[in-house]
């Protein structure tokens, strides 16, 4: 990877991206919560093979960062993101050519569920497709009440197969089937109501609301938090027997963990922990 690339933009905020390009932005704010902004609002933030390959590179980096506690995951211009880009795909109609970039994209979302740091999406506008993916895959999601969600695929002849993936996992069966069928958009509240995202606010609302929960998880023990998150994604698919057994052994190991200790006794000497997993 070549040296990173700073770039000065709005209010002297101070992004990084990947390379020479600027497909995705880096905000290290404080706290440990840094902010991904897909970055091609001409495009309505589509995911190309060249924004996709410079998140999965992004990923990889920040998952070896102990100094990110949050990542939140936005999107540059009026929308958060229309999912792939279909002129790209039609420029390549080798099957091959396909093939590799929705296992591009499959690598993006497994990586933001394998990621130690928890992700919060903050959405805005519309989330199409991979775009819906997107916030289905991440752990989190805040959306604005002018937020829509769709995963229209079936309306041009090309089934939203891999974000049914992220969104069946994430919405009741039949609701995510409706969406994937129907092709329509559902609004904000619907989404909150399907379980497709956490909280929806006004517009003005959406910066303060995301940064006060990332700030808030920042504040808990990372070593803690990473060991919840891989346990939840791991027994989440395990049948019940499974999966008590599976969380039980964790939870006895990170009962032997310093930060635990330290929490524990923090608790009952009524004082604040000092984390030491950090």
């Amino acid at each position: 990877m070549s040296k990173d690339l700073i770039i000065i933009i709005q209010k002297n905020t101070r992004y990084r991206a990947l390379s020479n390009s600027s497909l995705l932005l880096r905000d290290d704010g404080r706290n440990g919560v840094t902010t991904l902004t897909l970055n091609r609002p001409e495009r309505r933030n589509a995911l190309s093979t060249a924004l996709l390959s410079e998140f999965e590179e992004m990923l990889d980096a920040l998952s070896h960062d102990k100094s990110v506690k949050v990542v939140i995951l936005a999107g540059n211009g009026p929308v958060f993101s229309a999912g792939h880009d279909l002129a790209e795909l039609r420029d390549q109609p080798a099957f091959d050519q396909h093939h590799a970039l929705f296992q591009l994209c499959s690598r993006v979302m497994t990586a933001i569920t394998t990621l130690p740091q928890p992700v919060i999406a903050k959405v805005h506008g519309v989330a199409t497709a991979a775009g819906c993916q997107l916030v289905a895959t991440c752990d989190l999601a805040v959306a604005s009440t002018d937020a829509k969600f769709a995963t229209p695929g079936v309306s041009i002849g090309l089934f939203c197969t891999t974000p049914a993936v992220a969104l069946g996992r994430a919405v009741g069966r039949k609701q995510a089937m409706e969406m994937l069928l129907t092709g329509d958009m559902i609004d904000a509240e619907t989404a909150l109501g399907y379980g497709l995202v956490n909280r929806v606010v006004p517009p003005s609302e959406l910066d303060r609301t995301v940064m006060t929960l990332a700030t808030s998880i920042a504040g808990r023990s990372s070593e803690t938090i990473a060991i919840g998150k891989r346990t939840f994604y791991e027994q989440v698919d395990m049948d019940i027997a499974g999966a008590y057994a599976h969380a039980s052994e964790v939870m006895a190991k990170n009962m032997m963990t310093a930060d635990a200790e330290e929490g524990i006794d923090a608790f009952l000497e009524k004082r604040d922990p000092v984390w030491r997993g950090r």
